[in-house]
């Protein structure tokens, strides 16, 4: 086959076969096609599209890349969930515990913070000797002694997406959906499971800023799923006002811990989380009904299992669990500065976009790849959309660890919330559930 004519068949909208698919992806990881080559195959699919039948073959040529987690030897329903990314997004801490205790396996790999947008690995690495770097094997060592565990990404899995996506990032070809597809689906189908949940946000926290795109992007993921014979479900959720009250690793942490001790429950943020893990439970075949599944949900948190659950899985990972039974060991910010409502009425913003910024720039996040995360720092005790305010109350605390970074954050905190003399309703956490 003749590169350049695979690319020009792309570029005229033609749908390109599996082994042209193939041919150029292999060739691609293993550098007999080079990079310029590449660039123009990933414009050419970022104008052209690709049909689902080019999506699933380009997700499993990925997919088939590298290593494979071989989770032949869990015997329990394999069930994982992926979240396309978000302000405070804190699901994942509390999900996989509740769908462990439930009966299902987890094989979790995370990612790290991307942008404003907030990382798991990051999270977790705020618990002082939590290790996410496990080899293959103590991660299915884990997932049979409690159920679960999380890991970042190895060297061995998709090494096509990890260098097609570097590639990507500095040709202006991300905002691709066959390309996001791809390369979200070919690393989840790497962990061996038989079904994923999927977490699609919009808003002006996500990376879909529409409902419109969600819905694309879904709906592909899903697609491709099936095509691969996993069970799939997708729910949409608002990523326009951050995910619980707090948005920064630490603080994160603390806010989960106490989720999973039924101590304290932002109502959007259990409301996915049960959610998605009822999805869960209902295609491992746990339950018949997310109705069913719900109620069990409620009993695990209830009964204290979820929080012992999440313990047993970080001391398997190294960590201080002593931290996680006085939150108080956990990293810290040396300046806590509440930003007061300017006026009495209701909430009527509260911009995701400039939390995760104000975040970001007190160190919670990497403004370059080698930055070092300050765990400590971040916002809590947010303020929601629809809530009545009176002047002076706070409507977020600012947790810095230097005053230039602080004034620099509440530059940000500032232009994110607005304040209606009218009621405000408080928008749906969930707006769609995709299936196909």
């Amino acid at each position: 086959m003749v590169p350049q004519w695979i690319i020009e068949k792309k570029r005229d909208g033609h749908v390109l076969t599996a082994e042209e698919i193939r041919f150029f992806i292999n060739g691609y990881t293993k550098g007999t096609i080079p990079d310029y080559q590449m660039s123009a195959m990933a414009m050419a699919i970022f104008l052209k599209g690709m049909t689902p039948e080019e999506v699933a073959v380009l997700t499993d040529t990925m997919m088939h890349s590298g290593a494979m987690v071989d989770t032949s030897s869990i015997k329990l329903p394999k069930v994982d969930k992926h979240s396309t990314g978000g302000i405070g997004d804190k699901v994942s801490l509390i999900l996989a515990p509740l769908a462990a205790c439930a009966g299902l396996a987890v094989p979790m790999i995370s990612g790290r913070g991307l942008g404003i947008t907030g990382g798991t690995l990051d999270k977790l690495e705020s618990i002082p000797g939590f290790n996410v770097n496990l080899s293959e094997k103590d991660f299915i060592a884990t997932i049979h002694k409690c159920g679960f565990s999380m890991i970042g990404q190895t060297g061995e899995i998709a090494p096509a997406d990890k260098k097609f996506y570097a590639l990507r990032d500095v040709t202006g070809t991300v905002a691709s959906i066959p390309l996001i597809t791809a390369s979200i689906m070919c690393k989840k189908m790497a962990e061996g499971i038989d079904s994923l949940v999927l977490d699609v946000k919009w808003g002006t926290g996500a990376f879909m800023r529409t409902i419109e795109d969600a819905t694309a992007l879904a709906q592909s993921m899903v697609r491709v799923g099936k095509a691969m014979n996993k069970g799939m479900v997708a729910l949409l959720t608002d990523m326009n006002q951050p995910l619980g009250r707090t948005a920064g690793n630490a603080l994160e942490i603390i806010e989960s811990m106490e989720c999973l001790q039924g101590q304290y429950a932002d109502e959007d943020l259990m409301n996915i989380t049960m959610a998605l893990t009822a999805e869960m439970l209902v295609l491992g075949k746990k339950a018949a009904t997310t109705e069913e599944a719900t109620g069990i949900l409620k009993k695990i948190i209830a009964s204290g299992a979820a929080f012992a659950k999440f313990k047993e899985m970080a001391a398997l990972h190294g960590a201080d669990v002593a931290a996680l039974d006085d939150l108080s060991k956990l990293p810290k910010a040396s300046i806590v500065k509440p930003f007061p409502a300017p006026a009495a009425g209701y909430l009527a913003k509260v911009d995701a976009e400039s939390i995760g910024r104000a975040v970001l720039v007190l160190g919670g996040g990497r403004q370059k790849t080698d930055d070092k995360i300050d765990y400590g720092v971040g916002t809590s005790g947010l303020a929601k959309i629809g809530d009545q305010v009176e002047k002076g109350q706070p409507l977020v605390v600012v947790h810095a660890n230097s005053q230039e970074k602080l004034a620099q954050a509440m530059a940000y905190v500032e232009k994110a919330f607005e304040i209606s003399a009218q009621p405000v309703a408080a928008p749906k956490p969930i707006v769609a559930r995709i299936t196909g």
